[in-house]
């Protein structure tokens, strides 16, 4: 039997999709057809990206699962239309991806790389930064990109904290779940990084009240999802000295506005959305895993909890 997998991926993203899913489909032991344009109605596999063609869900009543390319899914959850099972991506390039960018980041702050690339012509001043193993971190969320970034963090030396909703044990890491823990895990954040999902209970999770909670001259990392931070109160600590440096990925609105005041402030750095981008050749092996193992009666990879939002 043949199975039907539309592509419904931004249209300029196809050349890059189509030979990595053909060979993954292939590999996967998968008779498929693979297109941009099948009716709905014969769908049997949606390959679905937000900024996408498809929206309404109603016609493809043949679809037996919708396979995220994000790993953000707030845009979808709440969708009426949308009654498939919904799988959010998940993938060895994702989680690297994500990992390094952290990793990069907080050795940037940890080291004080930007004194250097900044420093005067003659300016000989020098200064010796603690050791790793000296500056607690902390991640805001545990799933699959937290723990690899933590993994990635206690290999350099740095002593890793990590806070999720639910308790967790992971070896290696302080996890700290439930309100009580977060205030336990900000209190030692001298480089906090936010890889929460965007939900109801996590907007704004770093606002006034929270910030103050942090270490004075603590770093922030985000590349999980702009709604986390209240702008207005990371702006006043950042002026204040409470943070020291921001280094943010992801914004409420995207692209950031060019009057956004973080383009112009001199402690925060503006990355456009790159900290883990989906990368086709493995996102494409998760997906083809995913089509496997639903025709198989096999549970599938990373299914999206609804009532939770991720």
């Amino acid at each position: 039997m043949t199975l039907n997998v539309l592509f419904a991926g931004r249209p300029e993203r196809w050349d890059e999709y189509e030979p990595a899913l053909t060979t993954a489909l292939a590999e996967a032991g998968l008779n498929t057809r693979l297109a941009t344009d099948i009716p709905p109605g014969e769908v049997d596999y949606i390959v679905y990206a937000p900024n996408g063609p498809v929206s309404d869900f109603r016609p493809f009543t043949r679809a037996r699962a919708v396979l995220s390319l994000w790993a953000g899914v707030e845009t979808i959850v709440d969708n009426p239309t949308l009654t498939q099972p919904l799988c959010r991506m998940v993938d060895e390039g994702l989680r690297l991806g994500m990992a390094e960018w952290v990793a990069g980041h907080a050795l940037r702050h940890h080291l004080g790389t930007d004194l250097d690339v900044r420093r005067a012509p003659g300016d000989w001043t020098q200064r010796t930064p603690p050791l790793a193993r000296e500056r607690p971190v902390t991640i805001l969320g545990l799933g699959e990109l937290g723990q690899t970034a933590a993994q990635i963090l206690t290999g350099i030396g740095f002593p890793v904290a990590g806070w999720s909703r639910t308790p967790k044990d992971i070896p290696g890491i302080t996890c700290l779940p439930g309100p009580d823990g977060l205030k336990q895990a900000l209190a030692s954040a001298q480089i906090l990084v936010l890889l929460l999902p965007d939900t109801p209970e996590t907007t704004t999770i770093l606002n006034a009240r929270t910030l103050a909670l942090l270490p004075r001259g603590a770093f922030i990392l985000n590349p999980g999802r702009g709604p986390l931070i209240d702008d207005d109160a990371l702006i006043a600590a950042l002026d204040s000295g409470q943070v020291a440096h921001a280094t943010l990925d992801v914004f409420r609105k995207e692209p950031l506005p060019e009057d956004h005041p973080f383009w112009r402030h001199p402690h925060v750095t503006v990355t456009p959305h790159i900290a883990a981008d989906t990368r086709p050749k493995t996102a494409a092996r998760v997906i083809a895993e995913n089509i496997r193992r639903s025709e198989a009666g096999e549970p599938l990879l990373h299914l999206v909890d609804r009532a939770h939002g991720y």
